[in-house]
């Protein structure tokens, strides 16, 4: 294994063909992101039925995450496809309205914007480049003059800055999506637009249920978009198994300028709070139509990196965009050389630490050895993957490689930074298990003779949760 930061990719027309996502997937990537905000039910299978078939012919374990639409907070349609706003100018936003718009007004797909605003608020259309002030509200209208003109199009998404759109983050198509994500047992399911726990808290009992017939359980990862969202990272974070930066919408809300300060603090309590954390949005967004990035993207994803992200995110790149294979090559390049500048201050980790878990202890020792006595690497026997989740939250340039029996393990292990999931056949006795485990990693080569490894398992085998022991081993 050579680098440590996972990539997300997101699958779509530039990446559906069979070849280029075989060539994705060689070129790096390690989870598709299948879009829900467009396609049927019957597009997505069709599609996570496509990830799987090109993973086994690559070779490669790949993890499929379903991104929930969430609410459709957008305007409706116009006449012509697009007005030109212009400033100064009224435009009436009309939940009433059934009829295309004009350069007079349009439609809202999100009928509840009247109750939403007063006079005064800011609304901000098509990612913030259009800004509008409410003027007054009438009934079901909400009149505004714009204050920042330009072209507007159709369905193009509205928020309120600082926040405050009541918009639940579950609508009845993320619930039947849900279900249609548990059919081809996504290992990760991301929720657009929660405010709360119980958003996520919700979503997760809905997919358990739309799982229990395959008994199948994903992990749920929280899209951080809305400005409420950031009082209640801590509580968000703990019903959740991950957080995503999306820093589109959240930048909308809350203003450009404060969300650099912001990925920083979500990917640091993330870590803190043992969840993985993807960094997304515009991060090689040139690349859609240029063959290489520009100097400041190459910065934005190396921070992201040395900020600590378990992963790093393409959208539109891949899934629409001339240069898919390209993108993904270029963010692994910059990617490994940001990992080669990172400081390894393992020890600082463990002051003042308490671990009132014996399976969290022996993977806080297994890093402290294999750091202090230079391993070659860290090799975890997980069944549900949990202790190589816990030793990937701290900085060490030493591999970490989890190894089980369930194939939807080795998938979920895909996302966690710093792990190499691999599959090995399930053994019930202890040294059996050790000795495969080393025979494994000499037969990939990542082991030769001399080289010393440490090595975490439960005894007795097979049980999620009963890591209990940890052993340094020298390839004989």
């Amino acid at each position: 294994m050579t680098r440590a930061t996972k990539i997300v990719a997101t699958l779509g027309p530039a990446s559906s063909d069979p070849d280029v996502l075989e060539r994705l997937l060689r070129a790096g990537v390690d989870v598709v992101r299948l879009n829900f905000s467009h396609g049927s039910a019957d597009d997505h299978i069709a599609r996570a039925r496509l990830v799987r078939a090109a993973a086994e012919h690559v070779g490669k374990p790949v993890a499929l995450m379903a991104d929930l639409q969430g609410p459709k907070i957008r305007v409706g349609r116009f006449v012509e496809g697009r007005v030109m706003l212009e400033p100064g100018a009224r435009f009436v936003l009309d939940a009433a309205r059934t009829e295309a718009g004009d350069v007079g007004g349009v439609g809202l797909d999100y009928k509840e914007l009247p109750r939403d605003v007063r006079p005064g608020d800011t609304l901000l259309l098509n990612d913030g480049l259009i800004k509008l002030t409410v003027e007054e509200v009438r009934g079901e209208q909400v009149v505004t003059r714009v204050v920042l003109g330009g072209e507007l199009g159709n369905n193009k998404g509205i928020n309120k800055a600082g926040g405050g759109l009541t918009a639940p983050a579950l609508t009845a198509k993320d619930m039947d999506d849900i279900r249609t994500a548990m059919a081809f047992q996504a290992e990760y399911v991301a929720v657009s637009f929660p405010k709360s726990a119980t958003d996520m808290e919700m979503a997760r009992q809905l997919a358990n249920v739309a799982g229990e017939a395959s008994r199948h359980k994903p992990s749920m990862i929280a899209k951080i978009e809305r400005s409420e969202a950031i009082p209640q990272l801590e509580a968000i974070l703990k019903a959740s198994d991950g957080i995503m930066v999306a820093r589109g919408d959240l930048a909308v809300e809350v203003g450009n300028a404060a969300v650099p300060a912001l990925q920083k603090k979500m990917i640091r309590m993330a870590r803190e709070m043992d969840k993985v954390v993807i960094t997304a949005t515009q991060m090689m967004e040139s690349m859609i139509l240029a063959p290489v990035p520009t100097r400041a993207e190459v910065s934005d994803v190396a921070n992201a990196v040395l900020d600590g992200t378990d992963a790093v995110m393409l959208s539109a790149e891949t899934a629409a965009g001339r240069y898919p294979v390209e993108t993904v090559e270029h963010m692994h390049l910059i990617a490994l050389e940001a990992e080669r500048a990172e400081d390894v201050a393992l020890d600082a980790d463990f002051v003042n630490r308490h671990f009132g878990r014996i399976d969290m202890a022996i993977a806080m020792g297994a890093l402290f050895t294999a750091h202090h006595l230079g391993c070659k690497a860290i090799i975890a026997l997980t069944e549900s993957g949990s202790t190589a989740l816990w030793m990937s939250r701290h900085n060490i340039k030493v591999p970490i490689y989890g190894l089980t029996s369930q194939p939807v393990t080795q998938r979920r292990m895909t996302l966690y930074r710093n792990v190499c999931p691999i599959l090995m056949p399930k053994v019930a006795d202890r040294d059996d298990a050790l000795r495969q485990a080393e025979a494994l990693l000499v037969a990939r080569g990542v082991l030769r003779p001399g080289d010393t490894y440490a090595i975490t398992c439960g005894e007795p085998m097979g049980y999620p949760g009963g890591t209990n022991m940890l052993k340094v081993g020298q390839v004989g």
